[in-house]
């Protein structure tokens, strides 16, 4: 699905993080072979959720399996199959996001499609993860079918995928505001050849907005806004690389992304289920980079998750639910207004 040309990401608004370069199109589908694909579940009413899918191509025949890591940040959550991800360090499955109560509905989906294109297998290890959009979507419906998730998946491309209200982030509130997904890319150069990182997020937790260490409080840009507004609870980070890590590494960067969340103002809740899973993509023979080389694979995975968060509020639109209740889009005017006073933006080229 492509990105909607109404929908302004943080780039676009002057809103730089880092200095590191981005891939082509700022997005985890700069990691070659890396597709995304999401199914969006709106009926303008009472649901508002959906499933978004990440594909990483190179598993298939004779490849089905590639070096993970998954990282807790806070286990209040579900993130079915990461068990076995901790113990054997690998990922054997398409990334599945999806609302809280229809996790297990997805996961049993995801296992149908593992089972067709595995007809010999015995065993799979599906992995599927979630937050809770019952603040704005009837969540005890459990809308999602198996139709939608192999259908996230089937239409999974390459180029910038869509971001804010949409798939698995269709119903989802952050920092005060409505959020959805987003994603961001850097390129590392220094090694044998230049190395791309990519996340995307399901951002649905509580805390602060703040955009380049500028806070930009819901109270204060939108203050007719009702109080009782969910903050939001639990992120999902996907983290893509096509350097050559071991699960162990790769552990590390997944740290790296839950940590990016303090940036933009979480906080980090008792309900929040924070968790990150990273995967590489690199062939298997190549040399892993030693640890003493990876500090700015770090540098990447902090920026690229931090300007995911960050798309994945300011691409959002203002959307009514369940119960009457509405979640406000990020007022671009307002936030662009402080981060200007505060000599943060930076002019496009």
């Amino acid at each position: 699905m492509s990105q909607p040309a109404h929908h302004l990401r943080t780039r676009d608004l002057g809103i730089r993080v880092g200095s590191l370069p981005t891939g082509r199109h700022n997005a985890i589908t700069d990691v070659p072979g890396v597709l995304v694909g999401h199914t969006t579940v709106d009926d303008g009413r009472d649901l508002h959720t959906g499933v978004t899918a990440v594909v990483p191509s190179q598993l298939g025949p004779g490849r089905w399996t590639l070096p993970a890591a998954v990282y807790t940040g806070n286990g209040h959550g579900k993130l079915v199959g990461s068990t076995q991800v901790d113990e054997l360090g690998v990922l054997e499955s398409p990334i599945v996001l999806t609302a809280t109560l229809s996790v297990f509905r997805a996961a049993d989906a995801l296992l149908t499609y593992l089972m067709h294109q595995r007809p010999d297998g015995v065993s799979f290890n599906p992995l599927v993860g979630e937050t809770n959009d019952g603040h704005l979507s009837d969540i005890r419906r459990r809308p999602i079918t198996e139709e939608h998730v192999l259908a996230a998946i089937a239409g999974a491309t390459g180029g910038l995928p869509a971001e804010g209200c949409v798939g698995a982030g269709t119903g989802t509130t952050a920092l005060g505001y409505k959020a959805g997904i987003g994603t961001a890319s850097r390129v590392v150069q220094g090694f044998d050849s230049p190395v791309t990182v990519g996340a995307l997020t399901q951002s649905n937790f509580g805390g602060v907005l703040t955009a380049l260490g500028v806070p930009l409080p819901v109270e204060e840009l939108i203050p007719e806004a009702d109080s009782t507004e969910s903050p939001g609870n639990s992120c999902m980070i996907v983290v893509a690389t096509d350097a050559p890590l071991d699960a162990r590494q790769l552990g590390r960067l997944a740290r790296r992304a839950i940590f990016a969340m303090a940036r933009v103002g979480a906080s980090y809740s008792n309900g929040s289920g924070d968790y990150a899973i990273a995967f590489s993509t690199a062939e298997p023979d190549r040399p892993t980079i030693s640890d003493a080389q990876i500090t700015p694979v770090f540098a990447a995975v902090l920026d690229s998750v931090e300007e995911a968060l960050l798309n994945s509020l300011f691409a959002a639109t203002t959307t009514r639910g369940v119960g009457g209740r509405t979640s406000h889009a990020v007022p671009h005017e307002a936030a662009v207004g402080r981060l200007a006073a505060a000599g943060r933006l930076t002019p496009s080229a």
